[in-house]
This record gives structure tokens, sequence and C-alpha cells, in this order.
């Protein structure tokens, strides 16, 4: 049984620089049961704090003094004691190009400002599913045989969710970095499951779904696809190519687990 079951267990690690903003954070968090709030000013503070007692959860602001939350939650996903830890981005942020960043930066869940105490308790109860993975039993049988093929342009999205798939079990993973690799990769190698970016150079996810459903020897795999993508026309055009589910990002680790069960099923 998981030592977090809710969450007035989470240890909480706050990174907000406006000690008003703090204090409305906190209202929001102490209205849900939590109680282990710890505050800092800055990303460094943030680093020292982590690694002097590891927390449940990082909620942090965009704009810190030394950093931004994108460079942080970047700079974690690429530590191996930090890569799954649940991290929610609090932002007022409304630019496309910049939202855009914080969506691919491996954020769990993006929370707009001002947000309401339900949000946040949605974000918190997917950090702690994310602590307490929930693909266990019967939702996927043999995790240790199941075969996936990760398809993304950036390294710190290919690397955070493969410790992801490793944290329940799912230890045949292969990678690529665009769709031309993918298709190199299909050629000789038999997968249950892909799961794919959108934009990426020299073949993007829809041309690399179209060569699946049409070229390729496994032409009925699934292809999940995780995806900042929010063209209506061009998500229309993947589902139309034959691509079985769509997630957002930021990528939240239940919504994954759930999507990769159920296709896994299909």
């Amino acid at each position: 049984m998981s030592l977090i079951q809710s969450i007035a267990d989470l240890s909480l690690l706050l990174v907000e620089p406006s000690t008003m903003q703090e204090r409305a954070i906190r209202t929001h968090l102490e209205e849900l049961g939590a109680t282990i709030i710890h505050t800092v000013r800055s990303g460094t503070e943030a680093f020292t704090a982590m690694r002097a007692a590891a927390p449940s959860v990082v909620i942090s602001a965009l704009y810190l003094p030394d950093m931004t939350g994108a460079d942080m939650v970047f700079s974690m996903r690429n530590q191996p004691e930090f890569v799954l830890t649940p991290f929610i981005l609090v932002s007022s942020e409304t630019r496309v190009q910049v939202l855009d960043t914080i969506r691919q930066s491996g954020a769990c869940s993006l929370l707009p400002k001002p947000f309401t105490t339900d949000q946040m308790e949605r974000a918190l109860m997917s950090a702690i599913e994310t602590l307490d993975p929930p693909l266990h039993g019967d939702a996927i049988p043999n995790p240790e045989d199941i075969r996936i093929l990760l398809v993304d342009d950036s390294d710190m999205v290919r690397h955070y969710l493969r410790h992801l798939l490793e944290s329940v079990g799912i230890e045949h993973i292969l990678e690529a970095k665009n769709g031309k690799e993918a298709t190199m990769l299909l050629a000789g190698h038999m997968v249950d499951l892909v799961m794919t970016d959108y934009n990426m150079p020299e073949m993007d996810g829809a041309q690399l779904t179209k060569f699946i459903r049409q070229q390729s020897w496994q032409r009925s795999v699934p292809i999940l696809m995780i995806t900042s993508e929010h063209n209506q026309s061009r998500l229309a055009a993947v589902e139309q190519a034959g691509v079985s589910a769509i997630c957002d990002k930021p990528m939240e680790p239940a919504e994954i687990w759930a999507l990769i069960a159920k296709l896994l099923a299909q």
C-alpha cells in the first residue's frame, strides 16, 4: 500500500517569490487538508530544499528571480532523483509560444492564475496517482512483456516517459527522435504501442501515423499521440489518419496510464 493516500500525506514544496501569492496558494492547499508545506522564493533555493528533503510534489510559479518554472522542471527531469517528482506549474501567462514551452517542459499539471480550489485538488490527486501508479493487477497483464516505441524530438520528454513506463514495470522501450527514425525501428522491431509527439522535424506525428496505417507491416498497432498541438484542423487530420488516442501536454500520468491500459486491451 502506498504511503501517500491523501493530500494530507503530501509533502509540498511551494516555489513562489510573492508573499501575497504564497498566502493565496496556501489558503487553497490548507482548505484541501495539506499540512506539510515548505516555501522557498527561487529555483536555487528549491533545489537546495529538494536535495535536503525530497518533496512529494513541487508547486511553482512560472517567473522566479533566477530562472523560470519551466527551466526548473526541465532540470528536474534530467536528474534521476527528481525525474518523476510531480510538478505543478502556476501561471497567468497567456502567450501561445510561452504556454507551448510550458507544456513541453515536463510539468504534470498547468494551473492558470487565478485558479480554484477544485482545480488545485485535481492537480494534487493526479500527483498522488503519479506517486502510486494504478497499473497493477489485471489492468495491464504482464507489463514486462509489453514493447513500446517512444517518438519525440525532446530528449527530456522521452526520458520522462521512459521513467514513467518503467515505474509500472514496462521494460521493453525503444526511442526515436522523429517519425523518420521511428519508421526504421518499426521495420525491424515488433511493438505493442507507439507513443508519439505531433510536432517533430523530418517527419511529424501526422506523417508517421499515415505511414504506419498505410505502409508499415504493423498497420494495426495502437498509436497514442501526446502533444501540445491545439490546432483543431490538424488534430482532426491526425484522427482521420488513424491515431488511436490523443493526450494533451502537460502530461498527466493518470491519463497516460488509463489510455495505455485501454489501447492495449483492444
